[in-house]
């Protein structure tokens, strides 16, 4: 049996799709849950949960001891190595990286690069600058190496106060524009891409920033124009940054018009929106796909949007206000079945942490949102009260 090491923030549903693969698992994370470490062989922390940054040095001093005991053929990078191109080129050079190059990543991730490539192509973007506009009402400040969109903010905040924090040489301004929040899924090999579907993207303020990615839903049906379109933009983007594996593109649809955002190279939450569809479709699973495209060049065969397709979703739950996890609390969350990402008692979470995530399955996108709204607030209220 093969045995992979996946490496993120959290590394749950990488380490669940892999080894319902038929893969070996080695999980590397920040938070070791429970249903992580039932996934995997071995859990190694690289990082403190509440940091929610992978620490370089516990990064690679895993790499290291995994590449000589010479059991993992190589390791799959997750969220949280965005703006991390030299991390991920150290951590190669220890132990095989499955999935985009670091070189890749680094130009994939820089503003000037990446829009200016969307420039050439013709592909719609918002306008964007690296130093600040003369009048910064209607735009945003983003951090090019940040995840999660905790980064993102107005330039001009509620009050018309300019934001207090300094900004780094990665951050730029990118105008805010009208139009849903949406992504596509997609699987590469550097040359080409095929497009899984597209997912609607929960984003909602919290703790003072106001685009903090909470979930997906997916598939959900776009038109054949948009359809066509986005993933034309998808497949130049592969060749031109050589993207390999599961990766994500960002963009706000807005009736048949569109602005692509960003691309995530490498696997993102949404991968798990597709994994009951290997049942509907000739397909190999999430991760094996992964693998196939990266070091064989394969591309699966995939219908955008496959018949009689599931919608599924899938949401973070974080906490409202400061929450003591005891041991009863967390043995009440595990036998929720929508309920993942479980944290292993005891535990203090404060408010805007997350809890755990909670998942569901229905026939359009707006039953799954209300189903996951239902049962995001249904584990706050639970835990909440449980202390």
């Amino acid at each position: 049996m093969t045995t992979l090491a996946v490496a993120a923030i959290s590394a749950r549903m990488l380490a669940e799709s892999a080894s319902e693969d038929g893969f070996g698992v080695v999980a590397l994370d920040l938070f070791g849950d429970a249903d992580t470490r039932q996934a995997s062989e071995e859990w190694i922390r690289i990082g403190e949960s509440k940091s929610l940054r992978i620490d370089g040095a516990l990064l690679l001093s895993a790499l290291e001891a995994l590449a000589r005991q010479g059991r993992v053929t190589g390791w799959i990078a997750g969220p949280g190595f965005e703006g991390r191109p030299d991390l991920l080129k150290s951590g190669a050079s220890l132990l095989p990286l499955i999935g985009t190059q670091a070189d890749a990543m680094r130009r994939v991730r820089e503003p000037l690069s990446f829009f200016g490539f969307l420039d050439t192509q013709g592909i719609a973007h918002p306008a964007f600058r690296t130093d600040a506009p003369e009048d910064p009402a209607g735009w945003l400040i983003k951090d090019a190496h940040g995840c999660g969109g905790a980064h993102i903010r107005r330039a001009v905040a509620e009050g018309g106060a300019a934001p207090s924090e300094p900004l780094s040489v990665h951050h730029y301004f990118q105008r805010e524009v009208q139009g849903s929040p949406m992504s596509a899924t997609f699987i590469a090999n550097a040359s080409d891409a095929s497009v899984l579907g597209f997912n609607q993207l929960i984003v909602r303020p919290m703790a003072g920033c106001p685009f903090v990615f909470c979930g997906a839903v997916g598939p959900v049906p776009v038109s054949v124009e948009v359809g066509s379109r986005i993933t034309a933009a998808v497949r130049a983007l592969a060749r031109a940054f050589s993207l390999r594996g599961l990766g994500s593109l960002d963009f706000m649809l807005d009736g048949d018009e569109f602005n692509v955002l960003e691309v995530n190279p490498r696997p993102s939450l949404s991968m798990g929106l597709y994994s009951r569809l290997r049942r509907l479709a000739a397909f190999p699973g999430m991760v094996a796909a992964h693998v196939d495209a990266c070091l064989q060049g394969e591309l699966p065969e995939w219908p955008p949007q496959p018949e009689k397709a599931p919608v599924q979703g899938s949401e973070i739950v974080y906490a409202r206000r400061p929450v003591w996890l005891d041991e009863s609390a967390a043995k009440r969350l595990a036998t929720r079945m929508d309920c993942h990402d479980l944290p292993i008692a005891p535990l203090q979470f404060e408010a805007g942490e997350p809890l755990c995530s909670v998942s569901a399955s229905g026939s359009s996108a707006e039953e799954v949102r209300a189903m996951l709204r239902r049962r995001r607030e249904a584990v706050q209220m639970s835990l909440e009260t449980s202390g």
